[in-house]
């Protein structure tokens, strides 16, 4: 008799297929970024000060996708019954899920070696998101968040669009400095592969771990590879694009059921696993329009950024938003019996407004100390003195 039952070690080698894979594909990545001279090279914007190759993505969607079904094909293999009840049951959601992920692998391909306009972007991100919703995954309850329980198949739909997209593009924008984006998407794929193992949701978990397997060998050579040796890569929209898309689908999907007894507790719980990139998302297109900025152009007040300007090294903004995000998930899976889904998310927000009160003081003190930290702004130098104000509080 197995020690493991048997739908784990699926998971398991689903997980471990997708990680050698990965560790396989990456050093030959490498190895053609620097042949062909594939770089991201930095800019005002940037935090890196010398080119780095930027197709870590690649190596994503063909893993997770090969991992994904030949585990499947094994598991259906040895267990015959499964090719007429879950596993069919999920397939139309897979099938629909994989074409938009090709479509967002393509487009962020190529905004990676020759550069895309964010229109089109947006545009290929709407069309992928609809596919999922096509697929019958989509929010038909917020379970009283607000006070909405049921919601209309014409509201639950588009609504459901609009949050792959934000996700997506949230994912992708807090991809700012050494193993950011790829540590926090860790951690909600780790969470979110537990809690469907849990459930017993075994294809949504191999989902989360055969990602979660892509993701930690580029979380190394990220964090930890030397640019010199020739051994640094970034993910580049291509994966950027493939988490936050994979990760929208996982947590609709667990919205959907968060009208039923356990499932509100699971939906607060992944929700809480991102709320950091989604509440930085949020504070940055306010902050721009605000200021009367197109939202779509980048600048340099992502939460990373601000904390930078408070005289943190990157290593130590990494491990502090890491924290944060930490945090959310123990504080709102704890509070969560206690006090009310709308309550939760509003002392979140709070939590949230507050840190940034914090740190635009930390930043202000810094800057007093430092004169020189306004060198990270430097087009709030070009714009003059308002800009630069602006940049060093915000």
């Amino acid at each position: 008799m197995s020690i493991i039952p048997l739908p784990m070690m699926f998971l398991l080698f689903g997980f471990v297929l997708s990680l050698i894979m990965s560790l396989i594909t990456i050093p030959n990545i490498l190895t053609v970024s620097y042949r062909k001279k594939l770089f991201d090279e930095p800019d005002p914007r940037k935090v890196h000060k010398t080119p780095v190759p930027r197709l870590g993505g690649i190596s994503f969607t063909p893993s997770i996708t090969i991992s994904m079904f030949v585990t499947i094909g094994v598991w259906m293999y040895f267990n015959p019954s499964l090719a007429l009840s879950e596993t069919a049951l999920v397939l139309h959601e897979f099938l629909f899920l994989f074409a938009g992920l090709t479509l967002l692998y393509l487009i962020g391909e190529v905004d990676d070696l020759v550069g895309v306009g964010y229109r089109y972007k947006f545009i290929v991100q709407l069309l992928s998101a609809s596919l999922i919703v096509l697929s019958g995954n989509w929010l038909s309850s917020l379970g009283g968040l607000f006070g909405i329980y049921e919601i209309p198949v014409w509201i639950g739909m588009p609504l459901s669009v609009l949050i792959i997209v934000y996700i997506t593009n949230a994912i992708n924008l807090i991809d700012g400095i050494d193993g950011l984006a790829s540590g926090l998407c860790c951690i909600a794929l780790a969470v979110l592969g537990g809690m469907l193992a849990v459930r017993g949701e075994y294809i949504y978990a191999l989902l989360s771990l055969a990602t979660l397997g892509v993701v930690i060998p580029f979380w190394f050579y990220n964090v930890f590879g030397n640019v010199r040796n020739g051994r640094k890569l970034f993910m580049g929209d291509t994966g950027s694009l493939t988490l936050g898309y994979i990760l929208s689908f996982i947590i609709i999907y667990v919205g959907t059921n968060c009208g039923k007894y356990g499932g509100l507790r699971d939906f607060v719980v992944a929700i809480s696993a991102i709320l950091v990139p989604i509440l930085d998302v949020l504070r940055v297109v306010l902050h721009r329009l605000r200021k009367n900025r197109n939202p779509f152009l980048p600048d340099r007040n992502h939460f990373h950024h601000k904390l930078l300007r408070t005289g943190m090294r990157a290593r130590f903004v990494l491990l502090t938003i890491i924290g944060v995000v930490v945090f959310f998930i123990v504080f709102n899976y704890v509070m969560f019996p206690y006090i009310n889904v709308t309550l939760l998310l509003i002392i979140d927000v709070v939590l949230w407004t507050c840190m940034h009160i914090f740190i635009n003081y930390r930043i202000r003190l810094y800057s007093k100390e430092h004169p020189e930290v306004s060198t990270s702004c430097p087009e709030a130098i070009q714009k003059g003195k308002d800009d630069k104000e602006t940049c060093l509080e915000q």
